[in-house]
């Protein structure tokens, strides 16, 4: 099956075909960032790494941006059940990633 997994996970979110995980709704408390950031930020949504054998399911991290803040979501994708997972979420630094908060640091 030939899928374009990003509009997978778009779809996704516009259709609330979400689980947040446990972990995620900590880290929202945690960080101060509202759901509404991943609900509303469809459009700035960018792949920038893959992890196809992660655990449990495929997995991506995705860069946006909501209300002039740059925020990674590290989302799980259930083709099967035709849903995702989202699995944290968090504002980058400088410590770990390239000005463009897209490209990794090599530590």
């Amino acid at each position: 099956m030939n899928i374009n997994i990003l509009e997978f996970i778009k779809s996704c979110v516009k259709r609330r075909n979400i689980l947040w995980t446990h972990h995620v709704n900590m880290r929202l408390r945690g960080r101060f960032i509202k759901r509404e950031a991943v609900l509303h930020s469809l459009d700035s949504y960018e792949i920038i790494e893959k992890y196809p054998e992660d655990k449990y399911l495929p997995s991506y991290l995705i860069y946006t941006e909501y209300e002039n803040q740059i925020i990674h979501i590290l989302i799980a994708t259930d083709l099967d059940n035709d849903s995702i997972r989202i699995i944290t979420i968090y504002k980058p630094t400088l410590e770990k990633w390239d000005e463009d908060f897209k490209t990794r640091r090599i530590s």
